[in-house]
């Protein structure tokens, strides 16, 4: 196998669970961040992983989004992050779930990563396919991302799961909001049922029903 954006790699509509057979790198003792494209539809993110490839020692690991400036092409501002997570001692994919980090579709993001230094080097996975990858030796996600310590022309196993968020109309009633299920417009002197209604969200129409 290998690391395929969209699929186990930079922004991905489902978690993946497979292991992606790629080469190998060191992640502990780094920050590191991959470089990739929202969806148009994307609103938020929910999940952000990565694929440990080795069993080492226990050490704590930080997750985060960051924005992008394209005159340096290189990682600027955080949009959000997760500080304390246990990477456990065991191999396989390392997830922070219950995010909700909001994006811009369309929008250029860092997908960033820091895993604390373990005795035995802890190892992720790549493959060569010609996107950008910047890492520092760090022991912290800081905010901005500060110094670049190196880039590289690869892709890393770093997810963050999207989603659109979901939109719905309401009106209150007694001080209570109530779901427009239905709208109806008069149009000569008949009223008829509007079948569907949307919004625009960030340049995106997104259904309030229909």
């Amino acid at each position: 196998m290998a690391v395929v954006k969209g699929v186990n790699c930079g922004f991905v509509e489902v978690a993946p669970t497979d292991d992606p057979g790629a080469s190998t790198m060191w992640v502990d003792d780094f920050a590191s961040a991959f470089k990739d494209v929202a969806p148009a539809e994307a609103l938020k993110v929910t999940e952000i992983g990565w694929w440990c490839n080795n069993a080492t020692q226990a050490a704590n690991f930080e997750v985060g989004i960051y924005n992008h400036d394209a005159i340096g092409d290189s990682v600027t501002t955080v949009v959000g992050w997760d500080k304390t997570n246990a990477k456990g001692t065991t191999s396989g994919w390392k997830r922070v779930s219950g995010l909700n980090i909001p994006i811009i579709g369309g929008t250029t993001y860092w997908i960033a990563l820091q895993v604390d230094s373990t005795a035995t080097r802890t190892q992720g996975n790549w493959s060569s396919d010609g996107q950008r990858w910047v890492i520092k030796t760090a022991a912290t996600l800081t905010d901005p991302w500060g110094v670049q310590g190196g880039v590289n022309t690869t892709l890393v196993a770093f997810y963050a799961v999207w989603e659109a968020v979901s939109v719905s109309m309401k009106i209150n009633i007694g001080d209570v909001f109530k779901d427009v299920s239905e709208v109806k417009i008069n149009v000569g002197d008949s009223w008829k049922t509007v079948t569907k209604a949307q919004i625009n969200i960030g340049d995106v129409w997104k259904t309030i029903f229909g």
